[in-house]
């Protein structure tokens, strides 16, 4: 018997949720992939990766996506570093004068200031790059990004007067931009250099002669494991960073309150198993994105909502530890606050009872005067902030309300029905909207109502044209080094928004479009 498409739904999530104990799914990168391949000896796996890279090249020559070309300098530049020695592939010299040209064309974003939400250690990685870039590739005339060479020199001298760094400490994710003994730092539980694969990949190149084999091996064994999650299928073809066995089921099973999923009983032994994982994980100091990772405020505010959200108990304690003067630091010594951090510190803290009117005045702060928030170092898509600060700021208040962001989320809506950042729309915003939407529903008149619910009609067409059962994601959007996709997370809310708009449709006579807060 064919299965309905909410059944179809289901049985993914379940799916999905069944898989987060295999340390994340994290779509492939470019300049992780291009750093392994520029650090390790020609193979087949080597020339099968080579292969996928020069496909990944844009027609204006540059790597990333042309809707964000701030994400795009550290990838073309990784990528024109690693086919300079790939002499088996011919095609290789026309691809790097290609980069030439679209580096030379484009607009320093950092000629005067660092944007807001420049990539992660951007002031370390692209200098160096640059500079290696310069030296081995004299025809490949790059900008001097000058802004971010004090900020470099800066962060060099601090680390040279810092002890050692421990395993899992923040720095060691850039730890290739700015490390030079292997001796210097010690691989992680996973076998990784700040479970960073581009870490990983140059710590392993020069450690190969001065340190123990079996060392290289944990390093060797860790890449390949990377690799696998990225679900490419080649095995030198590796992601921004894993393993995510704690960021992944906080922001999942996040993501299924939002569509009013988290206590749907289909899903109840999967989402118990996914509580259970992040309650042994917490402990005093929070939780980071991976078990052996630092924790931060981010991962901690969203294990702390998920956790009251099954009926736990948990201190507030934790987080409090990441507040500074007003705000919340993702970490510390980070070079400018998140919008998105704050938010899910918000909601936590009003889960969890407790006054943080430092991080609600900053959440409102910055705002845009359309009503919602444009700008995030951890996501590149405004829908993503605005669906989170939407669900944080209704928490508890049943009387909350805000004209702006619903109608500049409807205005937003593409004409054919989905909603995007770019040029296209695409699943995993259009079903943000949806979130967000959901919530403004339950505080709309009838008329305001009946609007959301053409909207959401209309969003359901779209999904639905473009549905497919058990696909993998493939636009990368949120900001590591460059964009990535967290593969599950961004699956999870594709579905969810998909349960979220049928189910709207179904119920649209009794105003009902899902599970009650």
């Amino acid at each position: 018997m064919l299965q309905s498409l909410p059944e179809q739904i289901l049985s993914e999530l379940r799916h999905l949720l069944g898989g987060m104990s295999d340390g994340g799914s994290v779509g492939p990168s470019i300049y992780d992939t291009a750093l392994n391949l520029h650090f390790q000896a020609d193979s087949s796996e080597q020339r099968e990766a080579y292969r996928w890279l020069l496909a990944q090249q844009h027609a204006d020559g540059g790597w990333g996506s042309p809707d964000f070309p701030l994400f795009r300098h550290a990838p073309t530049l990784a990528a024109s570093l690693a086919l300079h020695r790939a002499d088996q592939f011919p095609e290789r010299a026309d691809a790097v004068r290609a980069a030439q040209a679209f580096l030379l064309r484009q607009p320093d974003p950092y000629l005067h200031a660092v944007p807001e939400e420049a990539p992660i250690g951007v002031e370390l990685i692209l200098p160096q790059l640059c500079d290696e870039a310069g030296s081995l590739l004299a025809e490949l005339v790059m900008p001097r990004h000058p802004a971010l060479r004090p900020l470099r020199q800066s962060r060099l001298d601090r680390l040279a007067a810092t002890p050692a760094l421990p395993t899992g400490h923040p720095l060691l994710h850039s730890w290739e931009a700015w490390g030079s003994s292997p001796a210097e730092v010690e691989l992680d539980a996973n076998g990784s250099i700040g479970i960073s694969p581009a870490a990983t990949a140059v710590w392993r190149h020069r450690a190969v002669e001065a340190l123990a084999a079996q060392r290289v091996g944990l390093a060797d064994a860790y890449l390949l494991a990377a690799a696998r999650a990225t679900q490419t299928g080649i095995d030198a073809v590796v992601p921004n960073v894993w393993p995510i066995d704690v960021f992944e089921p906080c922001w999942v099973l996040y993501t299924l309150h939002l569509a009013g999923l988290f206590s749907h009983p289909a899903l109840a032994d999967e989402v118990s198993k996914g509580i259970a994982r992040l309650e042994r994980c917490m402990s005093a100091r929070g939780l980071g994105p991976a078990s052996h990772f630092a924790a931060d405020a981010d991962d901690t505010a969203m294990a702390l909502c998920v956790l009251s959200l099954a009926g736990r108990e948990p201190s507030a304690e934790p987080l409090r530890q990441f507040e500074s003067g007003d705000l919340f630091v993702t970490f510390p010594g980070e070079r400018n606050a998140s919008v998105s951090t704050n938010i899910h510190a918000l909601h936590a803290m009003r889960k969890l009872g407790r006054p943080a009117p430092g991080a609600g005045a900053f959440v409102e702060a910055n705002r845009t005067a359309r009503g919602i928030w444009e700008s995030d170092k951890w996501h590149v898509s405004w829908l993503y902030p605005t669906s989170h600060a939407v669900a944080a700021l209704a928490h508890a208040s049943p009387q909350w309300r805000d004209e702006r962001a619903l109608v500049a989320l409807l205005d937003a809506q593409h004409k054919d029905g989905g909603w995007g950042s770019g040029r296209s729309c695409t699943f995993e915003e259009t079903a943000y909207a949806l979130f967000a939407l959901r919530v403004s529903s339950d505080r709309e008149d009838q008329a305001g109502r009946q609007r959301i619910s053409q909207a959401v009609a209309r969003a359901l067409d779209w999904m639905l044209a473009g549905y497919a059962p058990r696909s993998v994601p493939q636009t990368p959007l949120w900001i590591g080094k460059e964009l990535y996709c967290p593969l599950r997370v961004v699956r999870v809310a594709e579905l969810a928004g998909l349960w979220l708009a049928h189910g709207w449709a179904r119920h649209a006579r009794t105003d009902d479009p899902g599970e009650a807060r």
